[in-house]
């Protein structure tokens, strides 16, 4: 069984020179970077239709000197910094969510009911100045490989963007591939790390219950659905927790109910739909099928019948330990050691998920809660509101990994 080479100290794979002209980039790039992030901010497209935040960033790209091309499913963009023979993948996702803007910014949505409400806006700043600042060292002759910028759309859809980045070759050549994520309970500054599982599996799941209707009057004579329904949405969720290995994590959450019109009228058909999240990868392929048979045993003795539906999403994200120990090298030459935070396995779902399923990689929390605020609105909600100042920690970070990744070449042993 082989194990990673051990890695140096991250001063001595990332020489003072370096670092002077990797800060002297980031100062020239980080007005702008802030200014694209703010752009995007009040400027969300939710997937698959981000067509003018494909076209800032490719547009930014290009006025850079580089060749980006645009994904074949017609948003999102790859673009390559450099050249040689091992290639280290930098991704940030550029979609946003259906979510209203409840912040007070001056720069805040312009599109009523859709927000960057998860930080993709930072995410694609921060990429974006990671790959002006690569571009400027490979000017310079400082770059010892080939970076490739993976601008993916429809991180929050299922099944998600990944899968138009790997249909486009965006994996091709791809030795390692690294990513940062917006986390509002890290400070600004800090970066948290976790070896193997760092987020859950999603499905989508849906259920639709059918029945003849009837009077409120007389539900002996009809099949009372509303009452099903009720049935099922509480039982389901416990029942699949007695069937599958608690240590596994799984969750059944309802987001939306929906049976009837009027008050005295007993519903033909009702649904539920929700997520279906597991830590544990082997749970992740059994629940689907026992979410099926428990919904049709708990719905049989009221007379109505289950349609369900199990949307596969993403499996759990697998940090592997050679590409973790690189970010935690990365962090300690450009940040110092005391950035470095450890971080929990998340019931959050990540599409990144899939990329590493085909090379290894990891993500990193990247920590966005300005320093002295107790808390702050969590991800997904129209009130978050990351500190921008964690744009040029993440770009320090992006740049100096994918930097001590093609230093340390071919002497690290690939994780299987």
């Amino acid at each position: 069984m082989s194990h990673p080479a051990p890695l140096p100290a991250a001063g001595d794979e990332l020489p003072e020179a370096l670092l002077v002209e990797l800060e002297r980039s980031l100062k020239t790039h980080l007005d702008e970077a802030v200014a694209i992030r703010r752009d995007l901010h009040a400027h969300p497209e939710l997937g698959h239709d981000e067509v003018r935040t494909t076209r800032l960033v490719r547009d930014r790209l290009v006025g850079a000197g580089l060749a980006p091309r645009v994904l074949a499913s017609g948003t999102g963009l790859l673009c390559d910094v450099g050249e040689g023979a091992q290639t280290v993948a930098l991704r940030a996702d550029i979609d946003a969510l259906p979510v209203q803007d409840e912040t007070r910014r001056p720069y805040r949505s312009a599109v009523p009911g859709v927000a960057h409400a998860c930080g993709h806006d930072v995410h694609t700043a921060v990429v974006t100045c990671a790959g002006l600042m690569l571009a400027d060292l490979h000017a310079a002759g400082l770059l010892p490989g080939r970076v490739r910028l993976v601008f993916q759309p429809a991180e929050e859809l299922m099944p998600g963007g990944s899968h138009d980045v790997m249909a486009s070759g965006g994996l091709d050549g791809v030795s390692r591939i690294f990513c940062v994520h917006c986390d509002p309970r890290l400070t600004t500054g800090q970066v948290g790390m976790r070896v193997g599982p760092i987020t859950s599996a999603c499905d989508l799941v849906s259920v639709v219950l059918t029945g003849p209707g009837g009077h409120t009057a007389r539900p002996h004579l009809s099949a009372d659905l509303a009452h099903a329904l009720g049935t099922l949405v509480s039982e389901l969720p416990a029942a699949l927790s007695r069937r599958l290995d608690p240590r596994a994590g799984v969750s059944l959450v309802w987001g939306r109910m929906h049976a009837g019109q009027a008050a005295n009228t007993i519903p033909s058909r009702g649904e539920a739909a929700g997520t279906l999240r597991c830590l544990d990868a082997r749970a992740w392929l059994e629940a689907p099928g026992l979410v099926d048979a428990l919904a049709r045993e708990i719905v049989a003795p009221y007379g109505v019948t289950a349609d369900v539906q199990c949307e596969r999403g993403v499996p759990p994200l697998v940090n592997d330990e050679t590409s973790t120990a690189l970010l935690r090298a990365a962090t300690e030459a450009v940040l110092g050691s005391d950035a470095v935070a450890d971080t929990e396995q998340s019931l959050g779902a990540e599409d990144f998920a899939w990329y590493l399923d085909h090379v290894p990689g990891a993500l990193a929390r990247l920590g966005v809660r300005r320093p002295g605020r107790p808390d702050m609105p969590d991800l997904h909600r129209g009130g978050f509101d990351p500190d921008e100042d964690a744009i040029t920690v993440g770009a320090r970070l992006l740049t100096a990994t994918a930097l001590l990744t093609l230093r340390q070449g071919h002497s690290l042993v690939t994780d299987r």
